[in-house]
């Protein structure tokens, strides 16, 4: 990694930071705070919530043909997403125990949002869905991102949409020097990097 990609990653650092501190004022100006791994909301703007809920017969009345007829296409994917969660779990629990990887915390990626009180059932089910399929899609990313770093630790020749966090410290494409020199390194510094933290997991 030259200096200036460097500078530009503690740039990326710098300003996620800054970000991180943005949500947190408007977690203040919605009237939550984070007690565990749970929100909690103010008493009056929990009342206010359940003011705003939208009732069945208003929620199906307002429900296109279109969302009815796509519904079972959508939640017919929570079978390939459960699938792809139990394979993932099974693959690092036996490839990372014997490689000496250390395990992705599954729940740390598959979170749900808890009961808000402005959703209805179906809205709070829709809620669960996507959480979950979500959840699963970084967690699978995570466990094939510290793959990648193990087994081959390269940037592709091609500029990427959003690419996982170990990304930007993988080799250049074409170094073939520096992957017989530092594959090593690589792995070393997998088997030897700390947990994230509560706010690395948050951002």
């Amino acid at each position: 990694m030259t200096q200036r990609m460097k500078d530009l990653a503690d740039q990326i650092v710098r300003l996620q930071g800054e970000l991180d501190r943005e949500i947190e004022s408007r977690r203040k100006v919605l009237g939550w705070k984070l007690r565990g791994q749970i929100g909690r909301f103010e008493h009056g703007v929990a009342a206010e919530h359940r003011r705003l809920r939208m009732g069945m017969a208003k929620f199906f009345g307002g429900t296109s043909l279109a969302v009815v007829l796509t519904a079972p296409v959508i939640y017919s994917l929570i079978i390939p997403m459960a699938l792809v969660d139990a394979w993932v779990s099974a693959y690092q629990a036996i490839c990372f125990r014997a490689y000496g990887i250390p395990r992705v915390n599954r729940r740390d990626y598959i979170a749900f949002r808890g009961q808000l009180a402005y959703l209805n059932v179906i809205e709070g089910l829709n809620c669960a869905y996507c959480a979950y399929a979500n959840g699963v899609v970084a967690y699978a990313r995570e466990v094939t991102s510290r793959t990648e770093q193990y087994w081959c630790p390269i940037k592709h020749a091609l500029k990427i949409s959003d690419p996982h966090r170990r990304y930007y410290e993988f080799l250049e494409y074409g170094d073939a020097e520096g992957y017989r020199a530092r594959l090593k390194e690589f792995r070393a510094r997998l088997r030897t990097e700390p947990a994230p933290t509560a706010a690395d997991l948050q951002a």
